[in-house]
């Protein structure tokens, strides 16, 4: 691999492409081993015309998931397969091996360094709950104690009996009087006191509260501490804990009457309110976000009567709250994981990166000029900011991590997600700009299938889950894996999408196949004026709302695709509706939430693709998870059912122990799979 055009970032092209691939450890800073220099040549050497790779190739996890830096930078904390084997790799500085740990397929949700000392990693499990609650599964979350210079591995909250073994939520890593700590929202359990609907399994144990506890838990020995109580019944609290481990803030919402207030310390009340609600818009939000910059004042969000987001910025001290970034919009905000504080924010309008401090303002500059025309996270960095974990992707890159070293003037490849996919095989992204019919601007995501002209190709239509969500041009697997087998595919960033605005979600409220599906064939549209695709070979394939929008597209739709796909999707609004608000303890809020969402209750039958099975005019094939926990997997069953009744084609795939987000290499394959040679059945490229 040709060195990066990095002169105009650095002083001296002193440059270095240290690589990490499939876990061998390089022990030469300025060495390549036998098997990334093959994987190089091979970049280099494969031509575009070459067989595609093998489709486990984008439907397998990333060879490298996740890295993060520890605080001196001399160490990386590694989520990769070597060897067929899924494991936790931290490294030197010399890229030796301290830690191992093989993690198989647990679904990973994300990795902390506590210094240099542990890294604490955070997994989830699909858990069924006993008889009183109002769901009968959740997605439990499970964090892990991992020391880096050698010691027991442990589970957080293992330690205690007080404690569930779930974490609820993530307040930080502090060092406090000299040793680590991480604080973790939890729930408290008692002795059983004869009160069944709060019981949490067999065992003689209750919870002490439906609210969770906070607690610091020292990572030496996961031993646990309540710091702050929990909220009352029908309340929910959030907390701000300092760098000192010291909670400074919290702030409660109130279920009944949408009320909230901030605390300082003391229980100093720093500001309140109420959340906007009713008037046929739902409920408005409200939240933490950060310290300031300077650690003595709260940010925190706040919805305005538009349900408009905006943020505000109080002292600790008291005072009156003052709007904070009063006319940007806020894609991201970023905080010193060690301290809590805000540091930037990512624009919504521009994308661009605004950091506090100048000086990493104009090393961010310089870094994101020295990756042009790819995406560029910046994913970690040193508090001092001279070593700094990037990210790229895009056109020629399925994902790439680097490590810029500031101080030593020095750029080092440190791991490549998906290495049998070379650059040439890289599907060509891009964005495209069009208007819906009723004349609001919007874009979206096109790939191009390597090697072929991009006129009159098969297409896929693609749109993305939430629908609060955006598609941006980057390393897409599943849209790159459709490339690869010679079809155009398309990624419509239709209204309710988050990439233009409040304004634009707004749009999405109440148009669940109406404006937003049309927005998607109006995609369709624009790319057969422009001679890209051929509109007579299309197929819509979606999870999540994508999956929604599948069914919608053959059943509301008709006449635009030859087949359809749903993955996790929505066949029956009344079903989500119900569903919903019972895992919600049927509150007022989401109840009001959802009618904003969704629309009148009482339509939801004529924007339902299981009330209009009978209409389906293509086969249909339905995937789902099941320990879905996100969309219940009754919604592909009754769509199924729904279609034999009709006597319409289609068919239906369970994936056992798959959860919503496909979180495992051998069920997302199967998908994948299924989900390929259907469409090749139905829409051939050739």
């Amino acid at each position: 691999m040709a060195a990066l055009p990095l002169s105009h970032l650095f002083n001296t092209r002193k440059i270095t492409e240290d690589l990490w691939v499939r876990g061998n450890p390089i022990t030469g800073k300025n060495r390549l081993s036998a098997a990334a220099s093959a994987v190089i040549l091979a970049m280099l050497t494969t031509p575009a015309e070459a067989a595609p790779p093998p489709l486990d190739a984008y439907g397998n996890l990333p060879e490298v998931e996740q890295m993060s830096l520890s605080q001196s930078g001399q160490m990386l904390a590694i989520v990769a397969t070597t060897s067929g084997e899924r494991k936790v790799i931290v490294t030197d500085a010399e890229n030796r091996a301290k830690l191992v740990a093989k993690i198989g397929d647990a679904k990973f949700r994300g990795m902390d360094w506590a210094g240099d000392d542990f890294v604490v990693l955070y997994t989830s499990t699909t858990t069924r709950l006993e008889e009183g609650f109002t769901t009968d599964r959740t997605e439990a979350w499970g964090g892990t104690i991992l020391p880096a210079n050698g010691g027991p591995i442990q589970r957080i909250f293992s330690g205690s009996s007080q404690v569930v073994d779930a974490i609820k939520g993530r307040y930080g890593l502090r060092k406090v009087d000299g040793e680590w700590a991480g604080f973790f929202a939890g729930y408290k359990l008692l002795r059983n006191n004869g009160n069944i609907h709060n019981r949490l399994d067999q065992h003689d144990a209750v919870l002490a509260s439906t609210r969770p506890f906070l607690f610091k838990v020292t990572l030496a020995d996961n031993k646990a501490r309540q710091v702050a109580q929990s909220a009352r019944e029908d309340h929910w609290r959030g907390w701000l804990v300092d760098e000192t481990g010291n909670v400074k803030a919290y702030l409660d919402y109130s279920d009944l009457d949408y009320s909230w207030e901030l605390f300082g310390e003391g229980n100093r009340s720093l500001a309140k309110g109420k959340v906007p609600h009713g008037d046929g818009k739902g409920v408005g939000g409200i939240g933490l976000v950060a310290f300031g910059p300077d650690g003595k004042s709260v940010i925190y969000a706040a919805d305005d009567e538009e349900r408009t987001a905006h943020w505000y910025e109080v002292s600790l001290v008291g005072g009156p709250p003052k709007e904070f970034l009063p006319k940007e919009g806020v894609n991201r905000f970023y905080t010193d994981p060690r301290t809590g504080r805000y540091v930037g924010y990512r624009s919504t309008d521009s994308g661009e990166l605004h950091f506090v401090n100048p000086a990493w303002q104009k090393t961010i500059t310089k870094i994101e000029k020295a990756f042009p025309n790819l995406n560029v996270s910046f994913e970690d960095w040193t508090p001092d900011f001279k070593t700094v974990l990037v990210r790229t992707d895009g056109n020629k890159d399925s994902g790439t991590w680097y490590v810029v070293d500031l101080a030593d003037h020095r750029a080092a490849a440190v791991g490549y997600e998906r290495p049998p996919i070379t650059p040439d095989q890289v599907g060509a992204i891009s964005t495209v700009e069009y208007k819906a019919a009723d004349g609001l601007e919007m874009d979206g995501v096109l790939t191009l299938p390597p090697g072929k002209d991009p006129r009159n190709l098969p297409v896929i239509l693609l749109p993305h889950g939430g629908p609060h969500a955006y598609d941006k041009p980057e390393f897409d697997w599943w849209a790159q894996a459709f490339a690869s087998r010679g079809y155009a595919v398309f990624q419509p960033n239709f209204r309710g999408s988050t990439n233009r605005g409040q304004a634009f979600i707004d749009a999405g409220y109440n148009q669940w196949g109406r404006k937003m599906q049309t927005d998607i064939s109006d995609g369709l549209a624009e790319l057969a004026r422009r001679g890209i695709v051929d509109p007579k070979r299309a197929c819509i394939v979606g999870g999540s709302y994508g999956g929604y929008a599948a069914l919608a597209g053959v059943t509301l739709q008709q006449g635009l695709y030859r087949c359809a796909v749903s993955v996790a999707g929505v066949s029956d609004l009344k079903m989500m509706y119900a569903a919903d608000n019972a895992a919600a303890g049927y509150s007022e809020s989401n109840w009001l939430e959802l009618k904003r969402f969704l629309g009148d209750p009482s339509t939801y039958s004529d924007y339902s693709p299981r009330r209009h099975a009978a209409e389906a005019d293509a086969p249909i094939l339905l995937i789902h998870g099941k320990d879905d926990t996100r969309v219940d997997p009754k919604q592909s069953e009754v769509m199924a059912d729904a279609l034999k009744d009709a006597g319409k084609p289609y068919e239906f795939v369970v994936l056992d122990g798959e959860d919503h987000f496909l979180s495992r290499s051998a069920t997302r394959n199967q998908m994948l799979s299924d989900t390929m040679a259907f469409v090749q059945k139905y829409n051939p490229a050739e």
